[in-house]
């Protein structure tokens, strides 16, 4: 658990083999899109400059710092092939965001594993690390870092 953590910038040890590179979008940033409502492309990701991807990885997760990444998404992105960002609704009252309650869906993707995933630790995770699992957790989802995610979050 990583309670001291700047989690808006936090990168997962299991994210090594692309921080740097930022081939893919590291979870830091995905929590800040969803907190921010906005649908940011992989292909929109790959587009943008190595300097653009390290800064969205260092932006702030304040309400001031997300609008204005908002505001900058939209203008960086407003020529790209596959056009402007989309807006979704800011992520509120998410399953990652609520520490009084473990989702059941995760607890049997914790029990699938043999991992004892109890509330109390839950609710001591940093709600990056519960994003994380949360979304490596989801239906659809290859789940091919999530047995990673469950040892470096609970190890």
């Amino acid at each position: 658990m990583h309670p001291q953590l700047d989690q808006s910038r936090h990168c997962f040890a299991f994210e090594q083999d692309f921080i740097g590179s930022w081939r893919c979008i590291p979870l830091c940033v995905r929590r800040k899109l969803d907190l921010a409502g906005i649908k940011l492309k992989l292909s929109h990701w790959l587009a943008m400059s190595q300097e653009q991807r390290q800064d969205l990885v260092d932006w702030s997760d304040s309400p001031e710092q997300l609008a204005q990444m908002r505001d900058q998404l939209r203008a960086c992105t407003a020529s790209m092939a596959d056009g402007m960002v989309k807006d979704l609704p800011p992520a509120v009252e998410e399953p990652w965001q609520r520490p009084a309650r473990l989702p059941d869906q995760l607890l049997d993707a914790a029990r699938l594993r043999g991992i004892d995933l109890t509330s109390q630790a839950w609710m001591k995770m940093s709600e990056l690390d519960r994003f994380a699992l949360c979304k490596l957790a989801r239906p659809g989802h290859d789940h091919h870092n999530l047995e990673a995610a469950f040892s470096e979050v609970l190890g």
